[in-house]
């Protein structure tokens, strides 16, 4: 879970770390990157130790929500 900077309240699988000499460590999370000072860890691997809010935390892009509604929508029609 992030807790700082552009992707506040974001969440993931931490995928990648970057260490850099004289520089910040960058940890790869989903689909974007950030400090390692703004990421707190919650779990181990895939499995939470504490529950999620909707979605396990992942933040969509508002294309990604309007295709997920858009869905959604036409499974409860059909």
């Amino acid at each position: 879970m992030v807790t700082g900077g552009r992707n506040r309240r974001c969440g993931g699988v931490i995928k990648d770390q970057e260490k850099h000499k004289g520089s910040f460590e960058t940890v790869h999370i989903h689909e974007f990157a950030t400090r390692l000072g703004n990421v707190v860890t919650l779990g181990k691997g895939t499995k939470p130790w504490v529950s999620l809010p909707k979605g396990k935390g992942i933040k969509l892009s508002i294309i990604e929500e309007a295709w997920k509604n858009l869905i959604a929508q036409s499974a409860t029609t059909a």
